[in-house]
């Protein structure tokens, strides 16, 4: 059972590596300052639906199971 909980723990911190350098930065956000940015594209008004939207909620579910993996793994019930 440690051994599987290993193995989970070691792939999901792998690919929640991976999602995180996927994502833009904070910064992409700057671009309205300069007055570049288009706020009425089709993308911003569905960031759900875009690329960016489907990274964010990779990313949340693949760092929920690496804090339960963590979690189980320092608990003393295994």
């Amino acid at each position: 059972m440690k051994t599987a909980l290993t193995v989970i723990f070691i792939i999901a911190s792998i690919i929640l590596i991976i999602l995180v350098l996927m994502q833009e930065g904070k910064e992409a956000g700057l671009g309205s300052l300069t007055g570049t940015a288009d706020m009425g594209t089709y993308w911003s008004k569905n960031k759900g639906r875009s690329k960016e939207g489907t990274l964010i909620r990779a990313t949340a579910f693949f760092t929920i199971i690496f804090f339960v993996t963590a979690a189980i793994l320092c608990s003393r019930f295994i």
